[in-house]
């Protein structure tokens, strides 16, 4: 049903001072990461505060997003939610407005069975027709896919993939081994993007690709274009910039580093706070180190 390959960030999503989502902060965001060459962008995922959205403000972005990139890269939609019920209802209503294809994080605060798993991936697939991309997220969710069951899962027609940001590499080299190359692998796990292209996996969904979406596709073009040495050192130089996630609570260094770049988006939806004074100034000279534009 597709090819979908290549560096997909899950982008922030821009609110103004009022908690109502910013669109114009949203293209804004989306022209700078195409810009840069990714090869999709994803609405609405973890990064994108998407626990904090209603269905409509979701749409509302899908629907932006689809406006602005005018069939150049593919647009994904988060589209999970707890019960299948509700799932099943976004993801149409997703359909509905455009998406390319939907990214389905596996069910949050109760913690179902494989069986069970395998159940709500399968309604949910029976319901539409667009392309799914499981997600497996197990530190936010406490649920975890094993391959067994995402080998299953691969078998249903218009599941082609999944995002993965377990950040366990032997679950991913397992994963590629059972279902096969027509079964897109992205690591969600921004550390290991050279090595997933290493086991044989098709890309990563990185958050950090909102800032240096440059140097990851470039990271990525290097390990396709033959040349791994440099995919590899892209991928090093890129790691501080990763673990200054740690700075404050996820997503607030992703918008803090855009503002810095000069990609206005605003704060993160309270409880998260800004980062401090003194944890922007880190900020500011991780993002100095990686040779972007100049920030402010």
């Amino acid at each position: 049903m597709s090819d979908f390959h290549g560096i997909i960030p899950p982008l922030v999503t821009p609110f103004k001072d009022n908690g109502k989502l910013d669109g114009d902060a949203l293209r804004r965001v989306i022209r700078y990461v195409v810009d840069g060459g990714v090869h999709g962008v994803f609405i609405a995922g973890s990064t994108g505060e998407a626990y904090a959205m209603s269905d409509a403000e979701r749409i509302e972005a899908l629907e932006i997003a689809v406006d602005e990139v005018q069939g150049r890269v593919p647009v994904f939609a988060g589209t999970a939610r707890i019960t299948t019920e509700e799932t099943v209802s976004l993801t149409k209503a997703a359909e509905a407005a455009g998406a390319d294809a939907v990214s389905i994080v596996t069910p949050y605060f109760i913690t179902p069975t494989q069986d069970e798993l395998y159940d709500h991936y399968k309604a949910i697939a029976g319901a539409v027709k667009l392309p799914i991309l499981l997600y497996n997220n197990p530190g936010r969710t406490g649920v975890n896919l094993n391959p067994d069951t995402i080998a299953r899962l691969a078998k249903i027609e218009n599941i082609v993939g999944i995002k993965d940001s377990s950040g366990n590499m032997g679950n991913a080299v397992e994963m590629i081994r059972l279902c096969g190359k027509d079964f897109s692998f992205f690591c969600g796990f921004d550390m290991i993007i050279h090595p997933t292209l290493s086991a044989g996996g098709s890309g990563a969904v990185p958050a950090s690709g909102n800032i240096a979406p440059g140097l990851i596709v470039d990271l990525y073009e290097s390990f396709q274009q033959g040349d791994p040495g440099r995919s590899l050192e892209l991928q090093q130089k890129l790691a501080p910039l990763r673990q200054a996630f740690g700075l404050g609570t996820f997503p607030a260094v992703l918008k803090e580093g855009l503002n810095l770049m000069g990609v206005d988006v605003g704060k993160p939806k309270l409880p998260v706070r800004p980062l401090s004074d003194e944890a922007r100034d880190k900020l500011r000279t991780v993002l100095k180190g990686l040779d972007l534009k100049p920030v402010r």
